[in-house]
C-alpha cells in the first residue's frame, strides 16, 4: 500500500492542521475584536496575532507578518487595514469587507452615544472615574504589544538598530514619519541586496511553529485563486472605490453645496485619510489645526477630551474624527435646533465613511501584489526594515500614554503614584499572569471608578 506511505511529519501537520473556516465563524471572530480591540494599533494587532496565529492557527506568523508589514506602510489604521487583509485573504472580497465594517462598528456606536452624552450633559463623577482607572491599564497593554510585537520583527542588531534610530528620530527630533518609513525603506532595499540574511522576514518562523503547529494558511499555502494579481481585479477595485468617494461628495455638494459643514467634513477627512501615517497619533496635528484653528468645529478641551473617549472606546484611535464630526455638527445645529442629535450622529457616520473609506481601496486592491511578493526578497525586505521603524515609533506612542498619565500636569506637577501602580498592576497580569485585555482594562476601569467616587481621591 504504497498510497499510505508518508513521513511522520507530514502526517502530524495534516492530523492537526486546522479544518477550513466557515464564513460565519470568522464574522464571529471580527464582531468580538470590534468590542475587544481596546489600547490603540499595537495593542489590536497583538490580539489578532493572538487570536489568528497563536490560538486559531488560521495563519501562520511569516504570512501574518507579510501583510502586517504591507498594513504599516500604508496611511489609515494599520490595525483595521490588518483585519481587512486576513478576512480578504480567508474570505474574498465580502471577507475583507466584513472584518473592516464590524472592527470599526462597535467603536462608532459607543463613539456616538458618549458624544452626546458627553456634549449633552457634560462631565460626570462617572466618567471621569472610569477614564482615570482606563487610561494606565491602556498604558500597560501598548507597552506589552511593543514587546510583543517587537520579540518577533527584531531578530537581528540591525533591526533592534532600525528600532532604536526611528525611537530617536520621532522622540528627540520630531522627524516626520514619512520620513522615517522612506528611510527605513532604502535601508530595507539596500540591505536585501547586500546583506540579505539580515532582512528575511519571519526570520524565527521556525521556532513559532514548534509552538503553534501548522496553520491553515501556512507559509508553503498556495496563494488562493481570488488573491492572485489581475488588472482586470484592480482597475474594477478602484472604479467602485472611486464612485464610492464621489457619489456621497457630489450629494454632498449639491445639497447643501461646498461650503457647508457636512461637504467640508467629508473633504478633509479625506485628506486626513491619506495623512495617517504612523497612526492617530501621527495626523491628530492635522486634525487639531483643521478642526480647531480652521474650521472652529470644537475647541482645544474639546478635542482633548474627545481623544480621551477614544482611548476609552475599542477600535482604531482614529475613530476620534466621529467624536469631532458628532461634536462640530451639534453644536452648529447643521439640520437645526431640533435636530442636533440627529445631525451629529450624520456627521460621525460620514466622517467615518470618508476616512476609512481609502483603507478598504487600499487592501483590496493591493492585496493580490503583496500575496505575489511574499516569497520574493527584493519585496519583502523593504517591508522588513519598515517593521522595524514602525517598532520604535509605536514605542514613542507608549512613552506618550505613560508621560500624561503618571504626569497628568506635565513634569512640573506630581506624580501620580496610584496611576503607576495600576498601570505596573495591569503589565503583570498581562504579561506574567497572561490575562484577558479586556477583563485588564474592566478591572482597572472599576478600580478607577471606586477610587474617584468613593473614596473620592
Amino acid at each position: 500500500m504504497s498510497t499510505t506511505v508518508s513521513t511522520p511529519v507530514e502526517s502530524a501537520e495534516e492530523v492537526t492542521r486546522p479544518a477550513q473556516v466557515p464564513f460565519w465563524e470568522a464574522l464571529k471572530l471580527w464582531f468580538k475584536l470590534g468590542f475587544i480591540g481596546f489600547g490603540g494599533p499595537a495593542a489590536q494587532i497583538s490580539l489578532m496575532h493572538r487570536e489568528l496565529v497563536e490560538q486559531r492557527r488560521w495563519i501562520s506568523e511569516r504570512r501574518f507578518l507579510h501583510a502586517l508589514n504591507y498594513c504599516m506602510l500604508l496611511p489609515g489604521p494599520e490595525g483595521q487595514q490588518l483585519a481587512t487583509y486576513m478576512g480578504w485573504l480567508m474570505h474574498r472580497t465580502k471577507g475583507g469587507i466584513a472584518a473592516g465594517v464590524l472592527f470599526v462598528l462597535p467603536s462608532l456606536f459607543f463613539l456616538i452615544a458618549l458624544s452626546w452624552l458627553y456634549i449633552a450633559y457634560g462631565h460626570v463623577p462617572l466618567i471621569a472615574g472610569l477614564f482615570y482607572g482606563i487610561k494606565p491599564a491602556i498604558t500597560a497593554v501598548v507597552v506589552h504589544a511593543v514587546h510583543r510585537i517587537g520579540s518577533r520583527a527584531l531578530k537581528n542588531n540591525l533591526m533592534w538598530a532600525i528600532a532604536a534610530a526611528s525611537f530617536v528620530a520621532i522622540f528627540a527630533m520630531n522627524v516626520p514619519f514619512p520620513v522615517i518609513v522612506a528611510t527605513a525603506a532604502l535601508i530595507g532595499y539596500l540591505g536585501g541586496r547586500y546583506i540579505p540574511n539580515k532582512f528575511t522576514v519571519g526570520g524565527g518562523h521556525g521556532e513559532s511553529k514548534k509552538s503553534y503547529g501548522p496553520a491553515l494558511i501556512d507559509d508553503d499555502t498556495p496563494t488562493p485563486e481570488h488573491a492572485q494579481f489581475r488588472w482586470f481585479s484592480l482597475t474594477k477595485i478602484l472604479i467602485v472605490g472611486g464612485v464610492l468617494w464621489c457619489v456621497p461628495m457630489a450629494a454632498l455638494t449639491l445639497r447643501f453645496g461646498w461650503d457647508h459643514t457636512l461637504t467640508q467634513m467629508g473633504w478633509f477627512f479625506t485628506k486626513a485619510a491619506l495623512l495617517t501615517f504612523g497612526g492617530a497619533y501621527a495626523v491628530l496635528p492635522y486634525i487639531y489645526q483643521g478642526a480647531i484653528g480652521h474650521y472652529n468645529w470644537l475647541t482645544p478641551t474639546q478635542m482633548i477630551d474627545g481623544l480621551a473617549l477614544g482611548e476609552a472606546n475599542p477600535g482604531p484611535l482614529i475613530m476620534v474624527v466621529a467624536f469631532v464630526g458628532f461634536v462640530g455638527a451639534y453644536v452648529q445645529a447643521v439640520f437645526g435646533p431640533d435636530l442636533q442629535f440627529l445631525a451629529g450622529a450624520t456627521a460621525a457616520v460620514l466622517v467615518t465613511w470618508f476616512t476609512f473609506l481609502p483603507s478598504f481601496i487600499f487592501i483590496l486592491a493591493g492585496g493580490p501584489l503583496v500575496e505575489s511578493t511574499h516569497g520574493n526578497l527584493k519585496f519583502t525586505a523593504p517591508l522588513s526594515g519598515i517593521t522595524a521603524a514602525v517598532v520604535g515609533v509605536i514605542l514613542n506612542l507608549a512613552v506618550f500614554f505613560a508621560y500624561h498619565v503618571l504626569w497628568p500636569q506635565g513634569f512640573v506637577g506630581a506624580f501620580d503614584w496610584i496611576a503607576a501602580l495600576m498601570a505596573i498592576a495591569a503589565a503583570i497580569a498581562l504579561v506574567r499572569y497572561k490575562r484577558n485585555v479586556i477583563h485588564v482594562i474592566a478591572a482597572s476601569a472599576v478600580i478607577g471608578l471606586i477610587l474617584k467616587t468613593v473614596f473620592a481621591f
